[in-house]
């Protein structure tokens, strides 16, 4: 069906989100849908924080952004905003790098408190990079999120899960439209 890029914006190596977004893609792989997961803090701190839009790591990232249909982007909530690695690959990104792109915003944190941060915060910058459409994010607290002793198999609280499903299934029906309506302006 289509293909998806799935990002990480987490700089931690254990991070929840991380965890949750690779469990959501084999959701998304379930549907029919491939995709490529972009772990941002795999790529080099030197490229990202001096921004050498050149560097070989980022192109090949660029590359990823161009060949996808449809993007989740999932970060967690520090001092009321996305992370500051998932900025930093952001601006490293052309500007209209989500044009033509249905795009799912996903956030993680500790407290209720943040759970504007991807209304007020991540979705003004992807709609100004030109996302096609933006449907509904969705915030899950760390405390719904159990990683099982393999480190890497996650489960959700029943609480946060089902809605979480549905915002996710509505992202692949999206991704569905979206795909038959530039396959129709194509053969036009």
């Amino acid at each position: 069906m289509a293909t998806i890029l799935s990002v990480s914006g987490s700089p931690s190596p254990t991070s929840r989100t991380a965890r949750l977004l690779r469990h959501l893609d084999g959701r998304l792989t379930g549907q029919g849908h491939r995709v490529v997961p972009l772990d941002i803090r795999t790529l080099p701190a030197d490229a990202l924080l001096g921004a050498d839009f050149g560097h070989p790591a980022i192109v090949a990232a660029r590359r990823l952004f161009e060949e996808a249909d449809g993007v989740v982007v999932g970060t967690p909530v520090y001092k009321a905003a996305y992370s500051g690695l998932l900025k930093s690959l952001l601006d490293l990104m052309p500007q209209y790098a989500l044009e033509g792109k249905t795009v799912l915003p996903l956030a993680t944190g500790g407290s209720t408190a943040h759970v504007l941060a991807i209304d007020y915060a991540l979705r003004p910058v992807l709609s100004s990079m030109g996302a096609a459409h933006i449907v509904q994010g969705w915030f899950v607290l760390d405390k719904h999120i159990t990683v099982a002793e393999d480190g890497v198999s996650v489960t959700v609280d029943p609480a946060s899960r089902e809605a979480l499903e549905q915002v996710v299934d509505q992202f692949s029906v999206a991704l569905g439209a979206g795909g038959a309506a530039r396959l129709s302006a194509v053969a036009a």
